[in-house]
């Protein structure tokens, strides 16, 4: 009986980490199609479920377009590679694995120099405004790093953005550099990825026609983010895991082999 069990469990943890996988590549891909990927650099991992020391991290040197659920390495909190096989990027073993290590409730993070959100970093007031309702969404789960520190070489610059995070905020608006986006799964990251770029582009927009931006009342924000917090679940899954599964099914008509 307890063999069976066992096997049970075994079982039952290798399909979860197989389903990261998936959804870790799935995520990689995505971001190609949706402009935000830079060549082989910028970051996705993801720890790798039922561990504590450990997460996935692509190859160097690939392309995004090219990274398949069978092709993650396993990257140790202390750099080492434990499965899979590949160089592992400095500065994303160095950013990541502290933020994995010390918030361990960021399982998935998502690092980005996608354009219109990292156009926004670049300015001197970089905040987000609560000018519409999907900018609102953000205002209690945004940080902002307000120092461009240089490369990121060395782990205790993961270690300082950790600290920026903490546990409460799930965006990092890096200055001068990019963003950090986290989530307890990749749905949930990828969902934030992809509305704060929107957030961004709309609110860049705004600013360039040179007329005076309209502010939410700080009452009405108030509401909108009450609403946010008792937001409806649907079939007892976020709208995070119907966005993130819509999107795999557009992965699957056109670029099935990210599940391979």
């Amino acid at each position: 009986m307890r063999l069976v069990e066992t096997t049970r469990a075994h079982s039952a943890a290798d399909a979860a980490q197989w389903q990261a996988r998936v959804d870790l590549a799935a995520a990689h891909r995505l971001a190609v199609t949706h402009g935000f990927s830079e060549g082989i650099f910028n970051h996705f991992t993801l720890a790798v479920p039922g561990t504590d020391d450990r997460y996935y991290q692509i190859p160097f040197g690939l392309h995004w377009s090219e990274v398949t659920a069978s092709c993650l390495m396993e990257i140790g909190y202390d750099g080492a590679v434990l499965r899979g096989e590949g160089d592992v990027e400095a500065s994303a073993f160095c950013i990541h694995a502290p933020i994995h290590r010390l918030v361990p409730r960021h399982a998935c993070v998502l690092h980005t120099h996608m354009p219109f959100a990292s156009a926004l970093a670049r300015l001197e007031d970089p905040r987000l405004l609560a000018l519409g309702q999907t900018e609102i969404a953000f205002l209690d789960i945004v940080a902002y790093d307000e120092e461009y520190a240089g490369l990121a070489f060395e782990p205790a610059e993961g270690e300082r953005l950790a600290g920026v995070l903490g546990p409460d905020r799930a965006v990092l608006v890096m200055a001068n550099h990019g963003v950090i986006v986290c989530g307890e799964t990749v749905a949930e990251a990828y969902d934030r990825l992809y509305y704060f770029e929107r957030a961004c582009h709309v609110q860049l927009y705004a600013m360039w026609t040179g007329r005076p931006l309209k502010e939410v009342p700080p009452p009405v924000v108030a509401h909108a983010l009450r609403q946010y917090a008792d937001s409806p679940v649907y079939g007892g899954k976020p709208a995070s895991d119907h966005h993130f599964a819509a999107l795999k099914r557009l992965l699957d008509r056109s670029e099935p082999d990210y599940a391979e």
